[in-house]
């Protein structure tokens, strides 16, 4: 659908900008995009109002091991909108790699269901009002892309209430998550090269720093494809590059070392 092309073409815009790798006392990252869809519903409308997204780093119910993710794209969503494969992405940011064991959906006080053109307020249940907890138990590789998705089902999740004409908002979510690209992996000798890494692909390009130690470089974030490697030195040696270098989903791919020639 166009609509999925659009959100797949943004995120690939995002992962293709130039990024500079972090240094070896920097702790490992991953980015992390999540999304949320729905299963289809009998409703006119489900509206519920997503205020803030959390991961939980540690074990299940670790509530030492919360992370806030950032720019969360606040606002009431339309969860019958959001059926039949479409999707909206809601926040990507780069977190500590490792494992996610929960993710924490917090709602505002804006959610309402509308049924034969009336719409009524859904009221979520005092336990929840710290947040809806959702189990996920994925580990994160650094430098690969990934991507959760947030399966709203409303068909279960809006519950009349009695007799009484009112309606409750029992959120029922399913959590999943699978990468969306790869990394390459290699080095370069001498470290002291002072070298700078390039990913090509077509008109993309991804770049990276060497450690001056090990001359270890990461080049993440990339969508699936076929790459050359650049290397760019200091004056003391000549460039080199490594073509025909294969990214696929979820997977580091380890590039051959490369040994500098030094300019004559």
């Amino acid at each position: 659908m166009l609509f999925e092309r659009l959100i797949n073409t943004t995120l690939a815009l995002l992962l293709l900008v130039s990024f500079v790798s972090c240094s070896d006392d920097e702790p490992a990252t991953q980015l992390v995009t999540v999304k949320l869809t729905d299963a289809p519903a009998d409703y006119e409308e489900v509206n519920v109002d997503i205020r803030e997204i959390h991961v939980n780093l540690g074990d299940e119910g670790d509530d030492l091991g919360w992370y806030e993710l950032s720019g969360v794209n606040q606002g009431i969503y339309d969860l019958i909108q959001l059926s039949n494969g479409i999707n909206t992405t809601l926040v990507t940011e780069r977190i500590p790699a490792g494992e996610i064991s929960q993710v924490r959906l917090i709602l505002g006080n804006e959610n309402s269901v509308q049924i034969d053109g009336i719409e009524y307020a859904l009221s979520t249940p005092s336990g929840q009002q710290s947040g809806i907890k959702i189990n996920l138990n994925e580990t994160f590789d650094e430098g690969i892309p990934y991507i959760i998705v947030l399966d709203f089902d409303a068909a279960r999740s809006v519950v009349e209430a009695g007799n009484s004409g009112k309606y409750n908002l029992k959120p029922v979510i399913r959590a999943t998550a699978e990468a969306s690209g790869g990394a390459i992996a290699g080095n370069v000798q001498p470290a002291e090269s002072n070298s700078v890494v390039y990913a090509i692909m077509g008109e993309d390009t991804v770049t990276s720093t060497p450690s001056s130690d090990s001359g270890d470089y990461l080049l993440p974030y990339l969508p699936a494809g076929n790459y050359t490697v650049g290397i760019e030195p200091n004056a003391e040696f000549e460039s080199a590059s490594i073509s025909s270098i294969s990214v696929t989903e979820g997977n580091l791919t380890e590039a051959d070392t490369v040994f500098l020639t030094p300019t004559e």
